[in-house]
């Protein structure tokens, strides 16, 4: 009998521990002390990781492991409309992103740009515009709930186009905006350049990095299909480059009403001349020769393919690709006056829309804070900055509540609500027919225009892009601008 109790014993030992074990970790003081030294040996690894491959990582990092961030900075040039977003737009005043390990900068860059889309259930339906000079560009409309497929709504919402990376794609981060801004009402389309995500390539002209004349005629072409809606628009990365070219070629006759920029690259030279680390510039690297090398045969007329292929670096890509072959413009580019003529903010004193921008510290593809142009936020009122110390590259994800079991992405949530403030803000100065804002004079934005940033070059007469521009008109006429939009093209 003796044997058996004994030999009961021992059978139920390992269980009788584990229960007390779990008993004894269930315990407050335990569970917390637990939970750090995991994360200190996570923190570790990673760390270790990060260091075999190169990735940066932040002198401050090791306390995002153990906190949430809260708070933002908001950087503008007072105004009314600033003044109104701050009061209706409470996601641009304060965020809670996540902490470490989805709070990574790294973590949240790869899964955004890389990562596996949720199945959120959108499905995109594409055109195929025809430009003037026969290319062809992809429109894909986003098909969910409220939306047939033939893209007609019941009403008339407004429309949000949505410009991806430089080298193109639908990526996880875009896909998840889409279906986001489809949830809210907002009637979604994704513009495409030409030969990126499967767009078919029927030219030999590649699209420079700040031309925004296909994405001109491919605003035009959605205005003409839904003139009674208000459009809107927000670029992804590196994206920024063709939407803010296009606010400042434009200027008022915009039909845009609002537009916002997400991790965007604010200065074209300077991103490409800055080194990013290895794993992320091997990667956009590879993208930009896949694409190049699909249409190989279609460029050897024009163009040295397999030199632009050999290129070790993204800046000798673009170089090689633009500069260093024959063009048929009547001028011979190079580098410098590549981005004289692409520069994003080359002509940011004419952007007659509300632009918001939003960009992390902890950003890994783009260049450090101090190289930002604070002053172009702090004198011009049309542009405004919300500065975060994590979301990385396009990740901005929001730390989980109980009751929230998908990851969210704060960007996303502010981007939205600062539309539909600026959408409402305009339509109330409309309806009073006031003054609802009063910028600077013609004169005092010419003063400022030189400290905008300090590296910002204007382009020359000649290395200006077509423009279809009243030359009668008179600077001086316009002594005050309001926010109330107005089309003089």
């Amino acid at each position: 009998m003796t044997l058996f109790l004994w030999e009961c014993l021992f059978c139920l030992l390992p269980s009788l521990l584990l229960l007390g074990l779990l008993v004894f970790v269930r315990r407050p003081a335990v569970s917390a002390w637990t939970e750090k030294t995991l994360t200190a040996v996570g923190w570790t690894l990673w760390r270790g990781l990060c260091l075999i491959l190169h990735l940066p990582l932040d002198k401050a990092s090791f306390g995002t492991a153990v906190s949430v961030c809260t708070g933002t900075q908001f950087m503008c040039k007072p105004s009314t409309l600033a003044q109104y977003l701050l009061r209706h737009c409470t996601s641009l005043s304060r965020t809670m992103l996540a902490s470490w390990p989805k709070g990574d900068p790294h973590f949240q860059t790869i899964r955004a740009l890389l990562g596996e889309p949720q199945a959120l259930g959108l499905q995109f339906t594409r055109e195929h515009l025809l430009l003037k000079d026969g290319g062809i560009v992809s429109l894909d409309w986003a098909v969910g709930p409220g939306v047939s497929d033939s893209g007609v709504r019941r009403s008339a919402p407004s429309v949000l186009l949505l410009l991806p990376e430089h080298w193109g794609g639908l990526s996880p981060h875009l896909k998840s905006l889409c279906h986001s801004a489809t949830a809210q009402g907002f009637y979604v389309v994704v513009f495409h350049h030409r030969g990126t995500a499967g767009c078919p390539m029927t030219t030999t002209r590649l699209t420079e990095f700040g031309d925004p004349a296909d994405l001109e005629q491919a605003v035009a072409y959605i205005h003409s299909r839904h003139p009674s809606s208000v459009l809107l628009a927000v670029s992804e990365g590196s994206g920024s480059g063709t939407l803010l070219s296009y606010l400042g070629e434009r200027g008022s006759s915009s039909r845009l009403t609002a537009a916002a920029a997400i991790s965007p690259v604010l200065l074209g030279q300077v991103w490409f001349e800055t080194a990013v680390p290895p794993l992320y510039h091997w990667g956009m690297l590879y993208h930009r020769k896949r694409q190049l090398r699909r249409y190989a045969g279609s460029f050897r007329g024009v163009l040295d393919v397999d030199h632009v292929l050999k290129s070790s670096s993204l800046k000798e890509f673009e170089e090689r690709l633009f500069c260093n072959h024959e063009s048929e413009e009547p001028w011979g580019l190079d580098w410098d006056r590549y981005w004289e003529r692409n520069e994003p903010l080359r002509d940011a004193d004419e952007v007659a829309v509300p632009v918001l921008c939003i960009r992390s510290r902890d950003d890994p593809l783009l260049p450090p804070i101090g190289s930002l142009p604070l002053s172009l936020f702090q004198n011009n009122p049309y542009f405004m900055l919300v500065l975060t110390e994590t979301g990385g590259h396009c990740g901005f994800t929001i730390q989980n509540s109980n009751n929230q079991p998908e990851d969210m992405n704060w960007s996303h949530a502010a981007v939205l609500e600062y539309f539909r403030a600026v959408v409402d803000f305009l339509k109330g100065a409309g309806e009073k027919d006031v003054v609802s804002w009063i910028g600077p004079t013609v004169e005092q934005r010419s003063r400022n225009n030189s400290s905008v940033f300090a590296v910002r070059k204007r382009r020359s007469a000649g290395m200006k892009r077509p423009q279809n521009q009243n030359i009668n008109q008179s600077i001086n006429e316009v002594e005050e601008f309001t926010w109330k939009r107005s089309y003089t093209r």
